[in-house]
């Protein structure tokens, strides 16, 4: 069946950096829109970036953008978000998704994702 399973959360502090990873089992990874989400309790889901399976278009939510990259090798069924210049308010449990030759328009919407991981903390401390 088809898994995925993120690591590389952690306690920083802010102005740090965090690189979070996203492995693939199952599926054949480059087949598969990718993306990060994140949450904080009593909060919406929200998309931070996503990265489509043909043609490598990506999507950053703008309270990223310039700061957070996201990247995949299919070779290695991973998917990576980069993550610079931390600042508390990304502190969330972030989750990776996959979803199977799909495509994302203005915004990376979490409903076309049929496959969640089980979430990696980041806490940005300040």
């Amino acid at each position: 069946q088809v898994q995925v399973v993120e690591s590389g959360g952690g306690l920083v502090q802010a102005g740090g950096s965090l690189r979070l990873s996203c492995t693939g089992s199952g599926l054949t990874f480059d087949d598969y829109t990718m993306g990060w989400f994140r949450q904080v309790p009593g909060k919406e889901r929200e998309g931070v970036s996503c990265i489509s399976w043909i043609g490598g278009s990506t999507y950053y939510a703008n309270s990223v953008k310039g700061r957070f990259t996201i990247s995949r090798d299919n070779a290695k069924n991973t998917l990576y978000l980069q993550m610079n210049s931390l600042k508390p308010e990304d502190t969330a449990m972030y989750y990776c998704a996959a979803a199977h030759r799909s495509f994302f328009g203005r915004i990376c919407r979490s409903d076309i994702f049929s496959y969640w991981g089980q979430g990696t903390q980041v806490t940005v401390s300040s």
